[in-house]
């Protein structure tokens, strides 16, 4: 193996983070009433165009926030990608409602809006669009769908964090948005989530649900929630990272068509969109796809990486072939051929805030040198 290992993600945490956090300990306030976790949630909804932010443990516990305020449940239906995470799909299927899922576009990744009219039915509640690797779902027409059928538009933007579409932030979109700040995304509180909305009712209901649905009289209750609450460590971080988010976009976006132009004239993969009329990408990472001449599968081609010390990560494994919800009778028979092709032929290479120049033209070196 030559020199060390480059890992696929590496954060940025060169703020004000040990700051904020040493602030946290001195003061004592370390739990989730500590006040930046009201610096961090007004501060991310601005960011977003939101008047509300809710804070949570993690992307899931959002999802499954924005299920729960909707009122989404038992019967239910909800269209989404097969292409994206199983927190999607999980956060649906808890609530004891249905995804009803759509295929990919072949170019972008992101969910086949014109696929979305022919799957509503009369349980249809709501659509969740799901911003994948740093490219928006084409939002306009999908909105205008919602509208129509008098459905719920639920904005999964954890892999967009300061993107915008035709000039508005992604979260900012749809009913209620969806974040996860794991260790990966543009802004990082290690593990962590947050909802956003305009809609004063909506923003109540989560935080009502995020907080075990106390009634105005402590520990009684008259439904069940959560315990989702993010703690004021969390948030500190939050907060610086929030602080230089430009910085941090700017920075993913120049790794991002630095891979571009290293890579344009191979021939052997498909690099992702770096941008439409619509939205610039953010590089939320650096997919690409192996073209159908390449032998073996991205697995194959993984292997081969990891032997030269560098990180990569498959894509997105079809909800509609885990093995989980086909056990449960979900998705039966059901075939999403852009899905399946790119979630086997497709992966991720090094694109991380900390990637150091010196590391990615290793990492370009070696993918010219496997693909080239």
């Amino acid at each position: 193996m030559a020199g060390d290992f480059i890992p696929v993600n590496t954060p940025g945490l060169s703020g004000n983070e040990k700051r904020y956090l040493a602030e946290c300990i001195d003061t004592g306030w370390i739990s989730s009433e500590g006040p930046f976790v009201t610096r961090f949630e007004e501060g991310f909804a601005a960011a977003v165009d939101c008047a509300h932010g809710i804070s949570v443990t993690n992307g899931t516990d959002a999802l499954r926030l924005a299920i729960a305020a909707l009122g989404i449940g038992a019967g239910d239906e909800v269209i989404m990608p097969s292409f994206t995470i199983i927190s999607c799909a999980s956060a649906v299927t808890d609530a004891g409602a249905v995804p009803v899922l759509v295929d990919c576009d072949p170019d972008t990744w992101n969910m086949d809006v014109s696929q979305i009219e022919a799957r509503i039915t009369e349980r249809t509640r709501a659509i969740m669009a799901v911003h994948i690797y740093g490219l928006p779902v084409d939002m306009d027409p999908l909105m205008a769908l919602a509208h129509k059928h008098g459905l719920r538009v639920i904005e999964d933007a954890a892999e967009a964090i300061g993107l915008a579409y035709r000039g508005r932030p992604c979260g900012g979109i749809g009913d209620i948005s969806t974040f996860s700040f794991y260790v990966n995304k543009h802004v990082t509180t290690g593990e962590g989530g947050m909802v956003t909305t305009s809609d004063p009712a909506l923003a109540e209901k989560c935080r009502w649900y995020r907080n075990l649905c106390f009634d105005k009289q402590r520990f009684r209750h008259t439904e069940l929630g959560w315990n989702m609450r993010m703690t004021n460590l969390q948030a500190a971080v939050g907060v610086a990272q929030l602080e230089r988010l430009a910085e941090t976009a700017a920075t993913k976006r120049r790794i991002g068509m630095t891979y571009m132009e290293a890579f344009a004239d191979l021939d052997a993969v498909q690099l992702p969109v770096a941008g439409n009329e619509a939205a610039e990408n953010a590089f939320w990472v650096f997919g690409m796809v192996l073209d159908d001449k390449v032998p073996g599968d991205a697995e194959t081609v993984m292997r081969a990486f990891a032997e030269r010390g560098i990180g990569t990560r498959p894509f997105f494994w079809p909800l509609h072939e885990q093995q989980v919800y086909l056990e449960r009778g979900l998705f039966a028979g059901e075939r999403h051929p852009v899905t399946e092709r790119i979630a086997r032929r497709g992966f991720y290479v090094p694109s991380g805030i900390g990637l150091s120049a010196a590391d990615q033209e290793r990492v370009i070196a070696t993918v010219r040198d496997l693909l080239g």
